[in-house]
């Protein structure tokens, strides 16, 4: 199953707040060469794009399905491609990524592999969840290790790779990083219920998993979270708090 861009809209503005924090760090300058690592849909990299004067954007993303939303956004300097955000070649002023870097792995090795592909006075800004230990996670964790998921799964159960905020200022460290900011901050979500909290999830961390299943399976996969969801968030409005770690780094001169 492919990236679904009408699923992942569905919370469009809770999951575009954190871009306007990210944005905010930002060393606004004219001229920059700049790459939006997966860039989904568009409208958030036309967004980046605005906010720098003059600057050449180009917006990275592995899904034909997303990149094929992009096309009303496209304009001269501002352009979209497919791509491996983990393969990033050339240099860049800017390096920006918005809750991407989560679908990539090993972060030790990443995050200075990206770094060392800014010129220099270049900037590193990166946003990505951090809520992977919230029990809507545990729950599809759980239940894909069951059967009959495990075995329709061959066994695949995401861990993810994000890491905690003093690893990355760690790694700006030895990378050598200049002006190194790592916070971690929580959005509140007011979700309507339980169903909510699926589908949310259903948008972007169950993709994975849905991407293995048949759809039957898939369906009996999803009832099977939304029965657990329920119990374990049986009242409505559904309180959801979303960790999220920002940083940004630039690179010497």
């Amino acid at each position: 199953m492919p990236w679904n861009p009408e699923l992942y809209h569905q919370f469009q503005s809770e999951r575009s707040a954190p871009f306007d924090d990210l944005v905010k760090l930002v060393n606004i300058k004219p001229h920059l060469r700049v790459v939006d690592l997966g860039c989904g849909t568009g409208e958030l990299t036309r967004r980046l794009a605005d906010a720098l004067p003059d600057s050449d954007v180009l917006g990275l993303d592995l899904s034909k399905e997303m990149l094929e939303k992009t096309k009303p956004y496209s304009r001269p300097h501002l352009r979209f491609e497919q791509g491996d955000q983990a393969a990033l070649t050339s240099e860049w002023d800017l390096i920006f990524s918005n809750a991407a870097l989560q679908w990539s792995n090993d972060h030790e090795a990443l995050i200075p592999s990206l770094f060392q592909h800014l010129k220099g006075g270049g900037q590193l800004v990166v946003q990505v969840p951090s809520n992977h230990n919230h029990v809507s996670h545990q729950i599809y964790g759980e239940i894909a290790a069951q059967e009959p998921y495990a075995r329709a799964l061959n066994g695949f159960n995401r861990r993810s790779p994000v890491l905690a905020i003093d690893q990355y200022a760690a790694l700006l460290f030895l990378a050598q990083a200049q002006e190194i900011v790592v916070l971690e901050k929580v959005y509140p979500h007011i979700l309507e219920d339980s169903d909510a909290v699926v589908d949310w999830i259903s948008g972007t961390a169950l993709v994975p998993y849905f991407e293995r299943l048949d759809n039957s399976t898939r369906l009996e996969f999803v009832d099977a979270i939304r029965r657990r969801m329920k119990r374990e968030f049986p009242s409505s409005p559904v309180f959801y708090p979303f960790k999220r770690i920002l940083f940004s780094a630039v690179k010497a001169k």
